[in-house]
């Protein structure tokens, strides 16, 4: 009998291992810190085992409020473990409401005149990664659910000269950033969206009515960069699923090959996966396209 409890208890640890190693991945998660500007920044960086030198990495940027950082959720690290790149978490410090966020100019922030220097945190991370790690000065991507979805695309107008792609998912494009901001440059990138969404609007909230701040309308601002990086037309197709529908529009002959995705998922929420589809294997697949 207590050889029959021993095989039982041996069976299930092996299949709750296997469980989250197929989920969470097989390679090493550490914690790290690092101050910007007198704020002090945590991160965690998830490295494959045998990573090779030179190898890519992939930042994603957390949405607003959210404390479960790293999530298992978001299925990077099987991914990286699968491709070979690293993965970045940083963790945004809080806002004056106590909610780790991203200083992408929501209206209430604008209104308490509370900002951060975020992308400055960022280039410095980067550059951090690169030297200490070997990691690759050329294939770095960033993307992010939500609130780190609005951090992609401020880093797709503010630090091209960084990153080789950029995919928000669930982003948005805040109307400051439509009106004040110019492209310093062309950069390809992908956008993931659910047309029922009810936080972040595929029409966009042109009166601020959620509090957020006005934002444009999610194929208003993914037709803004399809025309940035001059692609001549787009390539629309029903992808295989048996979820919800979703309507891969590709716009592609851009400048140096760039294209720009966006994935409608029809009826989709406000979520990084919709149904079972492959998020993380989908965004990789995009960023592949721009590996040097």
């Amino acid at each position: 009998m207590k050889k029959l409890l021993l095989l039982m208890c041996v069976l299930l640890c092996a299949w709750n291992t296997a469980f989250a190693t197929d989920y969470e991945g097989t390679g090493s998660l550490t914690q790290h810190s690092i101050k910007h500007k007198g704020v002090e920044y945590s991160y965690y960086l998830y490295t494959p085992t045998n990573i090779a030198k030179d190898a890519p990495l992939v930042l994603f940027f957390h949405g607003y409020g959210e404390r479960n950082i790293p999530s298992t959720n978001f299925g990077l690290n099987p991914v990286a473990d699968k491709h070979g790149f690293a993965v970045c978490y940083p963790v945004g410090p809080k806002d004056f409401k106590g909610e780790n966020c991203w200083s992408v100019g929501y209206s209430f922030h604008i209104d308490n005149n509370w900002e951060r220097d975020d992308v400055g945190f960022t280039i410095k991370l980067v550059k951090h990664l690169q030297k200490t790690h070997n990691l690759s000065r050329h294939n770095v991507f960033v993307t992010g659910h939500s609130n780190g979805g609005e951090m992609s695309y401020l880093l797709a107008y503010k630090a091209p000269h960084i990153f080789a792609a950029v995919a928000p998912i669930s982003g948005l494009t805040m109307e400051w950033m439509y009106r004040d901001l110019k492209p310093q440059l062309p950069i390809p990138l992908m956008e993931v969206h659910g047309t029922n969404d009810v936080v972040s609007k595929w029409n966009g909230d042109p009166d601020n009515k959620d509090g957020w701040g006005a934002y444009i309308a999610v194929p208003q601002a993914v037709a803004f960069w399809a025309a940035v990086n001059r692609c001549t037309h787009e390539i629309a197709e029903e992808l295989p699923r048996n979820g919800n529908q979703v309507i891969a529009h590709r716009y592609v002959d851009g400048t140096n090959g760039n294209q720009v995705w966006l994935y409608e998922v029809v009826g989709g929420t406000h979520s990084w996966a919709s149904n079972g589809m492959n998020t993380a294997e989908e965004v990789w697949k995009f960023f592949s396209l721009y590996i040097k």
